[in-house]
């Protein structure tokens, strides 16, 4: 008798069946569930991508990711042209952003550019060349044992094998390129600090035949114009307050002139580049470049209104007192045909505040 000849009075008896044995089934499953219902599930299996099984498709992927990188290594070049080309007061009206620098925009945008790419070329690399086998592993005491250390190691090794970074040597090369040349903006940015300071911080206007000219009268000084006692300011002939540089000049150039008896005189080198006891030295405190205007006549010394520091011009301006790390430079001066003071050369040492390069 087939199934469709089954009499209806039979039907309620196998319906019950089948419901009485998937109800034992369900039974079982909740039991054996209810044993371990935290139990760990396992991870879901590997599921191969198609670059695992067509090296066509894998060399696809390989030149995608070159050509990020390549990318990024020309955006670099283009920030660095960027930087050489745009002049710093050129606008340019770009929608919907409206006007705006073009220096900025351009080197804004390369180096962006150049940046996602390597990010873009790392991430595609590893989403589909390198492995995506996913591994479980209990936690570990931070302190690791030696065989865990070996382990690590030798993870580290598979995972550099798995990334096939030694045979896709298109990829390797193109990203050691990008690389390298990023860093490049970083370095091009350091023109923006300014011109190089050279020589700049080593010398002064002072050199041999300059006259010392009063800066409160802006004549030449005679050796007569200074008196015991006296505290006299001086700058280089030439330098005048018209001039578009004048204050980064007299910052460095900047004297005070003194007369003191020979006698007086303890430093042996400050008294053969005097003359006649009048001695000159830089004006400019070596702490942090205030201006010294104090003279005290009977010690002879000078005080940096700023942080105190005192100097003893009788001894070579060593430092007496205050943070100041040395002493004051001191000029050579003497006298010219027509009875001027004149620096007989600039500075031995740079002027103010010590540096990395002070000689």
């Amino acid at each position: 008798m087939s199934s469709q000849e089954i009499p209806e009075e039979n039907l309620p008896l196998e319906q019950d069946a089948a419901h009485d044995a998937a109800g034992h089934e369900g039974t079982a499953v909740a039991e054996r569930a209810g044993d371990e219902p935290f139990a760990d599930p396992g991870l879901p299996a590997h599921k191969p991508r198609i670059q695992d099984i067509d090296e066509r498709a894998a060399r696809r992927s390989e030149r995608a990711v070159a050509f990020m990188f390549t990318l990024s290594m020309l955006a670099t070049v283009a920030f660095i042209a960027s930087f050489v080309i745009f002049p710093v007061d050129k606008i340019v009206y770009i929608w919907p952003l409206g006007h705006v620098s073009a220096l900025n925009f351009s080197l804004g945008m390369t180096l962006g550019l150049a940046l996602f790419c390597i990010g873009a070329g790392a991430v595609h690399w590893a989403r589909t060349l390198m492995s995506d086998v996913e591994v479980a592993d209990d936690r570990h005491a931070i302190s690791a044992e030696p065989e865990v250390k070996a382990k690590v190691l030798a993870d580290f090794a598979d995972g550099a094998k798995e990334s096939a970074i030694g045979r896709r040597k298109l990829i390797r090369n193109t990203m050691f390129g990008a690389l390298a040349m990023v860093p490049l903006s970083g370095v091009v940015l350091l023109r923006d600090l300014g011109p190089l300071p050279e020589e700049k911080l080593r010398k002064t206007l002072w050199a041999k035949g300059k006259k010392l000219i009063n800066m409160n009268t802006n004549e030449p000084l005679r050796p007569e114009d200074v008196v015991v006692g006296s505290l006299t300011f001086a700058m280089p002939d030439g330098l005048e307050e018209s001039n578009h540089d004048f204050n980064n000049e007299i910052a460095k150039a900047a004297l005070m002139i003194v007369r003191i008896q020979p006698e007086d005189i303890k430093d042996k080198q400050e008294l053969e580049w005097s003359h006649d006891g009048i001695v000159a030295y830089s004006k400019i405190c070596t702490h942090v470049g205030c201006p010294i205007s104090l003279y005290e006549q009977q010690t002879h010394h000078v005080l940096c209104p700023c942080h105190q520091s005192t100097f003893d011009l009788s001894d070579g301006a060593r430092v007496i007192f205050g943070p100041a790390g040395h002493a004051l430079p001191q000029l050579r001066i003497g006298v010219d045909d027509e009875g001027f003071l004149e620096a007989l050369g600039d500075f031995e040492e740079p002027v103010g505040p010590a540096f990395w390069e002070r000689g």
